[in-house]
């Protein structure tokens, strides 16, 4: 192996290893957002209202 190739190797597989940990990052995203809203319309609602995360009751 010449070092050329072997540094476009170790960016080609650094280059899809990150874009394989982006799809999964967006994927999950995605299945989470569809989680919330099959909870939401079954009627879970979340316990913390927008804006009172510092409030304590």
């Amino acid at each position: 192996m010449t070092h050329a190739f072997y540094i476009g190797m170790s960016y080609a597989a650094t280059g899809l290893v990150v874009l394989c940990l982006i799809a999964w990052v967006v994927v999950d995203g995605q299945a989470r957002k569809r989680e919330l809203k099959e909870l939401e319309a079954s009627g879970v609602r979340r316990r913390a209202r927008a804006g009172s995360a510092g409030d304590v009751q």
